[in-house]
Parts: C-alpha cells; structure tokens; sequence
C-alpha cells in the first residue's frame, strides 16, 4: 500500500480512454476472468461529525471530494483544509456535490473533536462530512483512493498521510486529483469538478 503514489504516474499512462472533454478515470488495475477491470471505492460506513452514519448510500448519486487529515496535524492539514474551504464554497448550490475528510487518527479524534473542528471551520455539516471508524479500514481504504494514510513515528504528529484531495464521481472512481496545499494546482481541480457535473447535466 505505501507504494501507491509513486504509482501515479504509471496510472496516469495507463488511464481508460476518454471521449474528448471528459476527465480520465484513474485507479489500480487488476483482473478478473481474463477482463482487466479499475478497482473503485469500496463500500465503507463511517460516523461523521454529527454522530451520523456515513456510507456509500449516503452518497449515492452524489460527486465529492475526498482527503486524509488528522485535527492534530502540525504541518499541511490546515493548508488543505484552507483550500478545502474554497472548494465548498464554490459548489455550494450544487445539490449533488460533498466533501469527505478521513481522520486517520480515529482514536483521538473522536466525533466531538471532529464537529469542533468543523465548526471552527464553519463548514456545511450537510455537506462536509468529518468521518471517523476503525483504523484498520481508513487505512485500507487510502489505496482505493491513491492515498496514503498510516502511522509514522517519523512523520510530524505521528501519521502520514497525502496532501492530495481526490475527486471521486457516482460510480466511486477516482476522476481527478490535486496538490491540496497548492491553490493553482486546486484552480485546475475546480475545474475538473465542474466539468464532471457539467458532464452528468448533459447525460
């Protein structure tokens, strides 16, 4: 799992083809009976800041954005989340848009700790979903996502993780990915996002 994002690349070269205009779809391959095929999020239920249940039902339908953190975080989270905010605040009067942030620090962030720093933020609570469950299913499920999350005695704070902020679409694959501590790179991505909405509009 730790090798996934040196993998980008290849990944990248190796994405489906497109028609033109539409956003590639990335993600790992493998094979089942004979018939390579992309592997997407699996199905996960998690409680969100709010105490509630989160699963893939729960987005169905729904685009979103997708990102690891720790509300502990010494160094890039709150650059993210920054960046983060940007994004929720453009595709905020989109219905079918949400953002899901993984805490890979399920122990110390608990729901309480989860919803005080997402009212520090001043999130949507409806659509910004700060999610916590067992540690051994957040760190699974990064690799889904070309991410990375673990615990790291040599990483600040204790875990590493990606600064990447994923764009997943309704069938839960990966459809773009961007630097989260870099707001050019995250222009790029806002992009992305309006062009995987404009692209269900149209269907």
């Amino acid at each position: 799992m730790r090798y996934v994002l040196p993998m980008f690349i290849v990944i990248i070269t190796f994405s489906a083809c497109q028609e033109s205009g539409e956003l590639p779809i990335y993600g790992l391959r493998y094979k089942e009976d004979g018939v390579e095929k992309i592997r997407k999020i699996p199905d996960f239920k998690f409680v969100d800041q709010l105490g509630d249940s989160i699963s893939n039902a729960d987005l169905e339908g729904k685009i979103y954005v997708a990102d690891f953190f720790f509300t502990t975080c010494p160094t890039i989270c709150g650059k993210i989340k920054q960046q983060e905010l940007r994004i929720a605040e453009r595709f905020k009067d989109e219905p079918n848009f949400a953002i899901l942030s993984h805490t890979i620090d399920p122990k110390h962030d608990t729901v309480e700790k989860l919803k005080k720093y997402a009212d520090k933020l001043e999130v949507d609570h409806n659509r910004w979903h700060f999610v916590n469950g067992p540690k051994e299913v957040i760190y699974d499920i990064d690799e889904a996502y070309l991410s990375i999350a673990m615990e790291s005695d040599e990483a600040p704070g204790g875990f590493d993780h990606s600064n990447r902020v994923i764009l997943v679409d309704k069938d839960r694959q990966v459809r773009s990915h961007a630097i989260g501590t870099d707001p050019k790179d995250v222009d790029r991505f806002m992009k992305d996002i309006q062009t995987l909405l404009d692209e269900y509009k149209t269907k």
